[in-house]
């Protein structure tokens, strides 16, 4: 299929979601499933070929694209979503489409993936930021919160940024797996690349006992962490489940 066009229209569009459907792989398909819990609108195509499709529409007028989206498949918004993380106009990402992804992030495969193809971060981390504040200042949806997670994870483990982390990381309180799995994720990468401020942290934190277990036992599992601190970390570890 042409994905590079002048205009896209809703034939066009239908064209794709059945390009995408002749796509489907059965075998990946059962995989993906696996690791997505409750999405069932999954087609069965791997990520590779996504993401070659949406850089062959982002060459033409990906606008028009975007407009007829209409999340019908899992493969569908992720390409709305790689787009998105190929456009070249960060004010047109910030200010026209990124609240429009992320209030369509349903699991977490979807938040990932399209967090890790937002390459644009890098060169206007202080931009991104404040939507990353106002995430966790105005949002009460826990995918929402899992996306600034996991776009502080990605992006922004940083001198400038770490105290900020440590803070919104005592901000949740809930008990969203997927939210406190982002946290221990967090946390950990952050031991990694700055051990003394972090263990102050772990030390001193407000995190439930699933998340600080979850984040030691991350830690724990690097190789680049010593056998002396591995036990020295399993000390901190909490008995009961939730505080």
């Amino acid at each position: 299929m042409n994905l590079i066009r002048n205009n896209w229209s809703n034939d066009d569009y239908n064209e794709f979601i059945n390009y995408l459907l002749s796509l489907e792989d059965i075998k990946y398909k059962v995989f993906t499933r696996n690791l997505i819990p409750g999405k069932n609108n999954i087609i069965g195509i791997r990520i590779p070929i996504l993401k070659k499709i949406a850089k062959d529409i982002s060459k033409g007028d990906y606008i028009s694209f975007l407009q007829y989206n209409k999340d019908s498949y899992y493969e569908e918004t992720l390409v709305y979503g790689f787009v998105i993380g190929y456009m070249k106009d960060v004010n047109l990402v910030v200010d026209d489409y990124l609240d429009r992804f992320v209030n369509k992030i349903d699991n977490w495969a979807t938040c990932d993936l399209f967090v890790s193809n937002l390459h644009i971060v890098l060169k206007n981390r202080d931009l991104f930021f404040n939507y990353i504040v106002n995430c966790f200042e105005t949002k009460e949806n826990n995918w929402i919160f899992r996306f600034g997670y996991v776009m502080l994870l990605n992006y922004y483990i940083l001198d400038d940024y770490l105290d900020y982390i440590f803070k919104i990381c005592n901000f949740y309180q809930g008990d969203f797996y997927y939210v406190n799995m982002a946290i221990a994720w967090l946390i950990s990468l952050c031991y990694i690349k700055y051990p003394d401020k972090t263990l102050c942290f772990i030390k001193d934190n407000k995190l439930n006992k699933f998340t600080l277990n979850k984040c030691i036992s991350k830690i724990c599992d690097s190789k680049r962490v010593s056998l002396e601190e591995k036990k020295m970390l399993k000390a901190y570890k909490k008995n009961k489940q939730y505080k």
